[in-house]
């Protein structure tokens, strides 16, 4: 007697993914049934060994037979693929589904599902390759879920194809908006080598709110804002996260003047600086002097300013440092400070100097009135 096979019942495919009804399957043996339900059941009880065994004789006594035995054998298959599985031979399992699905009188939709399954087996098992073009087939016929989206992503990046992998990105984003984790590192990764910054800016300002612990992420993202040419962007970022904690040190204290200084906060960066010499929180350089200098230049600050660069200049002797001051006091029509500072410029070799210091009012070059006030002539 023979009966049709309830395979929702009866497939261990509950714990490998494997269970889907096929209603066109050949009719099987009410003893083959049991056989293959026993197995299931022991499979399910961690005989993983003992099932593997009698599936693979079953599959082997099986070959050759009629249609009800080819359909029995690639159900004896799909278990040894499951004991496989649970033994941790994800080759060895992606095998025994490879087979199942090659037998002849297989459905084509269970060979496709079969064909999907052994896909993610060939990646657990190291065969990269492989189980990108298993997979790519798939989805030639298939639109598939997020999974298989990131999944195929993630295996074109590998082989360093960037736009191929950004589409997929773009697939599983528009089904799984708020990657978290590894996906969200992928998605900016790939989209970044894509050449597609501002979507790369975006996955990852949509995940900082949950980076409390990964400054990376943060100081990733101020990058790629300054990138897309957005330095307020980036300053602002970078502060947020430097408000948080999740920021800090030296490095970073430094980072966040520079980031407020290029983003059109020069005075903010000037008065985090000054705070941060005064404290201690940075050493008292002439690197960070200098940079201290040119912030509240930025600033637009002529008292600060000024008092700042002659500070720098006095301290580091520097004809160059001279010749900023005396350079900016010019600019801002501060004479007697320019004039003294060019001097000593010009005493310190710096050749320029005197261009500038015949550019001053009420000085004369050959004779003549000098260039007009804005600075000396080319």
């Amino acid at each position: 007697m023979t009966r049709t096979l309830p395979l929702a019942g009866l497939l261990v495919g509950a714990w490998l993914g494997l269970v889907t009804p096929v209603p066109a399957a050949p009719s099987l043996p009410g003893g083959i049934i049991r056989d293959l339900q026993g197995l299931e059941q022991r499979l399910q009880a961690d005989a993983a060994d003992a099932v593997r065994g009698r599936a693979l004789d079953q599959a082997e006594r099986l070959a050759g037979g009629n249609a009800a035995d080819r359909w029995a054998r690639a159900l004896y298959l799909q278990l040894a693929a499951g004991a496989e599985a649970r033994l941790g031979n994800a080759r060895a399992a992606a095998g025994h589904l490879a087979e199942a699905r090659a037998i002849e009188g297989v459905e084509a939709a269970q060979a496709d599902r079969w064909l999907h399954q052994e896909a993610g087996l060939r990646l657990q098992a190291g065969q990269a390759e492989r189980a990108r073009g298993l997979l790519a087939d798939w989805l030639s016929r298939h639109d598939g879920a997020a999974d298989d989206h990131w999944r195929m992503a993630r295996l074109l990046a590998a082989e360093t194809n960037w736009e191929g992998a950004a589409r997929w990105v773009r697939r599983a984003l528009e089904a799984d908006g708020e990657p978290a984790g590894t996906r969200a590192s992928l998605a900016a990764s790939v989209l970044q080598r894509a050449g597609d910054d501002a979507a790369a800016l975006g996955v990852i300002e949509r995940r900082l709110e949950g980076a409390e612990q990964d400054p990376e992420a943060w100081r990733r993202a101020a990058a790629l804002a300054q990138r897309l040419g957005d330095p307020g962007r980036a300053a602002a970022l970078w502060e947020a996260g430097w408000r948080r904690g999740v920021l800090a040190g030296r490095e970073d204290l430094r980072q966040r003047i520079r980031l407020h200084l290029a983003g059109g906060t020069p005075a903010r960066a000037a008065e985090l600086l000054a705070e941060s010499l005064e404290q201690g929180d940075l050493v008292d350089t002439l690197a960070n002097r200098r940079l201290l200098a040119r912030a509240w230049q930025a600033a637009r600050d002529r008292e600060r300013g000024l008092a700042a660069w002659e500070a720098l200049a006095e301290r580091s002797e520097a004809g160059g440092d001279w010749l900023q001051l005396g350079r900016l006091a010019h600019g801002w029509g501060e004479w007697e400070i320019a004039g003294e500072a060019l001097e000593k410029a010009r005493d310190l070799g710096e050749a320029e100097a005197q261009d500038w210091l015949a550019s001053l009012p009420g000085q004369e070059e050959d004779g003549a009135g000098g260039p007009e006030r804005g600075g000396p002539a080319g």
